[in-house]
Formats: C-alpha cells, structure tokens, sequence
C-alpha cells in the first residue's frame, strides 16, 4: 500500500479554499463507506493513505455523523476586523 501524497494536510494549515473542499469530499467519502459496514483499514486502503487520520474519522462519524467530518471553515481567524477592513477599503479606494 502507497500513501497517497496528495492527501497530506499541510503542516501549517497551508492550504486553499479548493483543497479544503476536496478534502472534505474525501472524508465524506469515507463516511459513506463507513455507513456501508466498511472496516477502517478498508477505507484507508481504497483512499491510499495512512490508517491513523481514517481512525479519527470513523470516530468523530460515530459520534457525529457525516455532518461531523464536513470542514469547519478556515484554520486561522483573521487578522483584521471589520471595522480594519472597512477602513482598509476606504484607503484603497
């Protein structure tokens, strides 16, 4: 079995907005798989990719279903606030 590379979470967060959604694809994806009986190793198998991070998963389904593995919106918070970015925009413009 190869791990599949192009699954890895990057170590700082550093991913897009695109690459955010085609990983919860997966997890979701996984779920599927875990509703339909499918054994961890299975699913980590078929997905190319190493069993830990499909652990984590099958446990946050168990405990919260699909809806459990959808992303929760970006890593980092921002850094200005509404009020920085208004003020921002008005000095671009």
């Amino acid at each position: 079995m190869r791990y599949d590379r192009g699954l890895r979470y990057g170590q700082r967060g550093e991913y897009t907005p695109a690459e955010q959604e085609r990983r919860e694809r997966v997890r979701l994806q996984a779920a599927e798989w875990f509703e339909a009986g499918e054994s961890t190793r299975a699913v980590a198998a078929w997905l190319r990719m190493h069993g830990r991070p499909v652990t984590h998963w099958r446990k946050a389904w168990r405990e919260g279903g699909a809806e459990a593995l959808r992303s929760k919106g970006p890593v980092s918070a921002e850094s200005l606030s509404a009020g920085q970015w208004e003020g921002l925009d008005a000095e671009l413009r």
